[in-house]
């Protein structure tokens, strides 16, 4: 079977993909900074060490590889976004996706698909006040809309830009822009639940800021779907055809994990503001993403709508 060759494969999309990978038949390795940090060393992975900002990979993983993909970056919502954050944020992006150039130019390797993460954070905040419809039609982003003239806009733009160059080398490139991540094990659905431990839905600003999401297993699929379909290239959206508010979520969350025990709460914008600075923008914002050029790509979702998502993970 082929060797996927995994970057930020220890965070929480990477270990879901790595279990799924291994599961399939595939042979995983996990590049890491810091060898003391790996969890459960005898499992199914290997490890080989990197260090984007001295710029050094292990060759022989390299070699080894038939494919690579590429989720590293720092947590964009793990921490409020000072000048040192954004930087480290945009960097630990471009640098790595630098340094996997710089092996594959170097390196003899055999190196078919690089599968690349990026965000639906490339898009600006949806443009009419009323919401879209998120079916595909016109009033959804699609993959072709420019990049947005906002941080995270301009960091997806040049996350995807240094990439870019494993074309030239004859690799087959797929960029998955990725919208909000729905698991037990961490991402946003693991923060919307804390406060429902005591009976409060929290639903931030006025709710009706559209998300558009995706189950963590659909989008583990879908990475897998990436490699072994080779006839995708390119940019493609990863989110689920049915996009919610915020408040359809929360309240959906909440009615399916404590029935009718629970109280709503508004959390207003300026408060959102005053916590999380600079963030909260990106946690107000409307965007309402198409998933029609996946679907048309012959990916079927397991949970296109919301209630299915939030049942499958039940209501821990």
């Amino acid at each position: 079977m082929a060797t996927v060759l995994i970057t930020g494969g220890t965070g929480f999309i990477g270990t879901a993909l790595t279990k799924a990978l291994l599961d399939a038949g595939y042979d995983v390795i996990i590049l890491t900074r810091n060898r003391s940090a790996i969890p459960n060393p005898s499992g199914r992975a290997r490890y080989a060490m990197w260090n984007i900002q001295e710029q050094t990979i292990d060759k022989e993983a390299i070699s080894k590889a038939d494919h690579i993909i590429h989720l590293a970056g720092a947590n964009v919502g793990e921490k409020r976004w000072t000048e040192k954050r954004k930087k480290e944020i945009l960097e630990s992006r471009t640098k790595s996706s630098e340094l996997i150039i710089k092996a594959l130019k170097d390196y003899p390797h055999n190196i078919k698909t690089v599968v690349t993460a990026s965000g639906i954070s490339w898009y600006g905040p949806d443009p009419n006040p009323s919401p879209r419809s998120g079916k595909g039609d016109n009033n959804s982003f699609v993959e072709t809309d420019p990049a947005y003239d906002d941080f995270l806009g301009t960091t997806c733009q040049q996350w995807e830009e240094n990439i870019e160059s494993v074309t030239s080398l004859g690799i087959r490139l797929i960029k998955l822009r990725t919208g909000i991540v729905l698991g037990n094990e961490g991402g946003a659905l693991k923060e919307f639940k804390k406060p429902l431990r005591f009976g409060i839905a929290t639903i931030l600003g006025n709710g009706k800021q559209i998300m558009s999401w995706i189950h963590i297993d659909d989008l583990v699929r879908l990475y897998i779907y990436a490699l072994e379909n080779e006839k995708m290239n390119g940019v493609y959206n990863a989110v689920a055809p049915h996009p919610v508010s915020n408040k359809t979520l929360i309240l959906r969350l909440a009615k399916i994990s404590r029935g009718k025990f629970f109280i709503p709460i508004y959390v207003p914008s300026f408060i959102l503001e005053i916590v999380l600075g600079e963030m909260s923008i990106e946690v107000l914002k409307s965007a309402t993403v198409s998933c029609e050029k996946i679907k048309e790509a012959g990916f079927i979702f397991l949970h296109p709508g919301i209630t299915s998502a939030i049942r499958k993970q039940g209501a821990s």
